[in-house]
């Protein structure tokens, strides 16, 4: 996630309220704003349709793919991170319970994430878990250093850990990174490391993102793929919001990326570039990945941000209303279609959904299991919304 304009604050109302997605559509429809329930951050919309699964779904081998995570449904980490605004111990807590409980075992975080404080909560959680039992995936590129002084990013990272960061993608800072997660989380093993924000948008990088990519090359790349092969972690690849340095990877010679996070690039919403660009130079590769962002930064869960902004682009709402309205017609709600559709492309190992109350978790979790009719996906191809190619949910 990068510095771009980010949301301002907003109410922090918390708790389940049951909207449902025919009254959203209609609101979507009719030009006007959502229900103010349901925008406000740790509201919840409730999951839609016909259970079918006892259990999460999981990644079966896929020959040619470098790395896959065994668990195909994760949570991401940013709200335990305190991101927009802060959330109390016991609420990440409860958050990460409710995650384990609902057979969540993929949690994703990062260094930057409150400035450690995202891996901090999620070490604490799982050193009561069996080492093994779980999937961890952190980043690297920033280094943390303790701060007495004003910290970056206020808005972004409300109430964070006392630590400012310089951007470091050598080797040694690489390693750094990595020694200084397992020492915050307190586990034996992290099984994927991201290089994180090596990306055009990133405004903070004090050069072009190519010369920083460059030292990667040299630096993060290689230290990352010496620690595969010590066994320190599973497999690296990047974590970006624009797929410019994992493609440049994979069809360069640089050292080879195992797995890469996608965030903020492949949605219900919008798929196009990724599906006829992205995902075949990637696949030539063997190269899997993990889809950040499903919901459009909550969007497609009925917020009024989109991909960490109040800047909505156009035609998205009118969009999203029109989806909502045929997902209603089906008998069910548009994130449960949302999270299903990122997960569906074989080259997908997981989608990872953040939360900032159990009860988010919780209908997420449920979204993976219900039964979407074969012929919701044919009349969204029908009309348009998603493209011919895109694959769905079997």
């Amino acid at each position: 996630m990068q510095r771009r304009n980010f949301l301002a604050a907003a109410s922090a109302a918390v708790g389940a309220l049951a909207v449902s997605s025919k009254a959203l559509a209609q609101a979507g429809s009719s030009g006007s704003t959502l229900p103010q329930g349901l925008t406000a951050r740790g509201s919840v919309m409730p999951t839609r349709g016909r259970i079918v699964r006892d259990s999460l779904p999981r990644n079966e081998p896929l020959a040619g793919m470098r790395y896959r995570t065994p668990f195909r449904f994760g949570l991401g980490g940013t709200q335990i991170g305190n991101i927009f605004e802060p959330i109390s111990e016991a609420q990440a807590q409860s958050v990460l319970q409710a995650a384990w409980d609902s057979g969540v075992r993929y949690f994703d975080t990062s260094p930057f994430y409150g400035y450690g404080l995202s891996e901090y909560r999620l070490g604490q959680f799982l050193r009561t878990q069996r080492p093994g039992s779980y999937v961890v995936s952190t980043k690297v590129g920033r280094v943390l250093r303790a701060s007495k002084g004003s910290l970056p990013n206020a808005s972004l990272w409300p109430s964070p850990a006392p630590f400012s960061y310089t951007y470091d993608f050598s080797a040694a800072g690489t390693r750094r990174s990595v020694e200084d997660s397992l020492q915050r989380m307190g586990i034996p093993q992290i099984d994927m490391v991201f290089i994180h924000d090596l990306s055009p948008d990133n405004t903070e990088l004090d050069r072009p993102w190519q010369e920083h990519f460059a030292v990667a090359a040299q630096g993060a790349m290689v230290e990352l793929t010496r620690m595969r092969e010590e066994g320190l972690i599973g497999g690296w690849g990047f974590g970006i919001n624009t797929p410019n340095a994992a493609v440049l990877a994979a069809t360069s010679n640089v050292p080879t990326p195992d797995i890469v996070l996608l965030a903020c690039q492949y949605s219900l919403l919008d798929h196009a570039d990724t599906l006829d660009k992205t995902f075949p130079a990637l696949q030539n590769k063997g190269i899997s990945v993990v889809i950040g962002t499903p919901l459009n930064d909550g969007f497609l869960g009925g917020r009024s941000r989109y991909h960490f902004s109040d800047q909505i682009p156009a035609g998205a709402v009118e969009k999203r209303a029109r989806l909502m309205e045929v997902a209603d017609r089906f008998g069910i709600d548009i994130r449960t279609a949302a999270l299903q559709f990122a997960a569906a492309p074989p080259i997908v190992s997981a989608v990872i959904p953040g939360a900032r109350v159990a009860a988010q978790v919780r209908a997420n979790v449920e979204s993976m299991k219900v039964e979407i009719p074969a012929d919701f996906w044919a009349e969204l191809r029908r009309l348009g919304l998603i493209t011919a190619q895109a694959p769905v949910p079997a």
